[in-house]
């Protein structure tokens, strides 16, 4: 088992300890002995208090983790999940309609895939709390967003399925940070000229509560750059494609990162048999923790900037790919979400959750983006962090065991696909 730091002195001991104490400040100092307890009278006290006091904490122990797990009890994984197998349904008008401008389908897409996402997550236990909608307006005007969030729930501890659809001016570090990332995007921003920004994009965090059901990450946005006052109807100076999904369990289970990215693996090959394995080295590239020398989680794809073939294709890729992420990570929670765990399993999740935190606040450049926009909404950018989380001083599980196992995963690449 993993070192944890001893909080309690146990009771039994104490009182034991207590007893003793008493024995012997009975006997008095050069005085005539009184009714004094015998040593025979004293081992009985102390063992008498040493099992009281053993019963008591264990007592007090099982008092203090009762509900830790205990909603596993009465979950049952749903017999179907929506949008899991929606392959053939009729693709929905903005799908087909072409005369519509490629950023109004992206903003028609995002809004459809975060109510089917969130009418399957919450199917995973029907009887517990819904997603709090919270739609927002910009203070300057300049779009607006829906937050979908659930905190606390049963299943899931915290989830966000947020979109945003907004525009703005790109600041001095913004344009900097996107000049510095590629060169052609340097050459079409000039330094002498100031740019506006659109976009509409889906972002999406789950933190499932039970320890054994990994949590996971996924967004898709479409970004327009236009040169500041440009005439109504000028094309932007340049457009693309940007997101992804990727899993990070707290204990690994290999059918369940082969599924996932075989799903995934699916999506790309539909549409780039070159997708795929672009896409999960950037993932793993990207989702590190430079300073742990780990990655974030087990990866699956990511990808940025991405114009390389007809806005039409791209778009359809971004449309299969945000669909296949229901099918690829729901049904795993489904799987886990019932296993019974214990405090050691509890406080291991904590602590990659704290590395989560990590990799969001120090790297993530979603995160970076949003900070630096004048007027953004803090508590959605903030929304992929979890509920709780943990840090240990020197944590280091013991060799071979499943949490050690989730260690050596995400400090190597493995290919978990066919």
């Amino acid at each position: 088992m993993f070192a944890r730091t001893q909080r309690v002195r146990p009771i039994a001991v104490r009182v034991a300890r207590q007893t003793a104490r008493r024995c012997y400040s009975s006997i008095p100092d050069n005085k005539a002995p009184a009714r004094l307890f015998s040593l025979w009278e004293c081992a009985a006290a102390a063992t008498l208090c040493a099992l009281g006091g053993a019963g008591i904490s264990a007592y007090l122990s099982n008092k203090s983790n009762t509900g830790l797990g205990s909603e596993v009890s009465r979950l049952k994984a749903p017999a179907t999940i929506p949008y899991t197998d929606d392959d053939d349904a009729v693709k929905p008008a903005y799908y087909t309609d072409r005369t519509q401008p490629m950023h109004d389908r992206m903003e028609a897409y995002v809004l459809d895939l975060q109510d089917r996402l969130v009418t399957a997550l919450e199917s995973l236990d029907p009887s517990s709390q819904k997603f709090v909608r919270d739609r927002w307006e910009r203070s300057d005007g300049h779009g607006y967003g829906i937050s979908c969030v659930l905190q606390d729930g049963v299943v899931l501890e915290k989830a966000g399925v947020n979109v945003s659809v907004i525009s703005g001016t790109l600041t001095p570090g913004q344009l900097k940070s996107m000049r510095d990332r590629r060169a052609q995007t340097a050459k079409l921003l000039s330094d002498s000229e100031q740019f506006d920004f659109r976009v509409a994009g889906i972002s999406v965090v789950v933190h499932p509560r039970n320890p054994y059901a990994p949590t996971a990450h996924m967004n898709y946005r479409r970004f327009e750059v236009f040169r500041q006052n440009a005439p109504e109807g000028e094309p932007p100076v340049m457009a693309w494609f940007g997101g992804g999904a990727d899993l990070t369990p707290s204990y690994l289970f290999s059918e369940d990162a082969e599924h996932f990215h075989q799903t995934l693996k699916d999506a790309c090959d539909t549409h780039d048999p070159s997708y795929y394995p672009r896409f999960k080295t950037w993932c793993d590239k990207y989702f590190t923790n430079i300073h742990r020398g780990e990655t974030r989680g087990i990866g699956g794809i990511f990808f940025d900037d991405l114009d390389d073939k007809e806005p039409e294709q791209l778009f359809r890729f971004a449309y299969d790919a945000g669909n296949a992420f229901i099918r690829a990570y729901v049904p795993l929670v489904a799987r886990r979400m019932a296993m019974p765990y214990t405090q050691r399993e509890r406080d291991w999740q904590l602590i990659r959750r704290g590395h989560y935190a990590e990799f969001n606040l120090v790297y993530d450049r979603g995160t970076k983006f949003g900070l630096m926009t004048p007027g953004a909404r803090i508590e959605s950018i903030l929304m992929s962090l979890p509920l709780a989380a943990r840090w240990e001083y020197m944590n280091e599980p013991d060799p071979d065991s499943p949490e050690d196992r989730l260690l050596r995963a995400v400090r190597t690449t493995t290919s978990w696909t066919r």
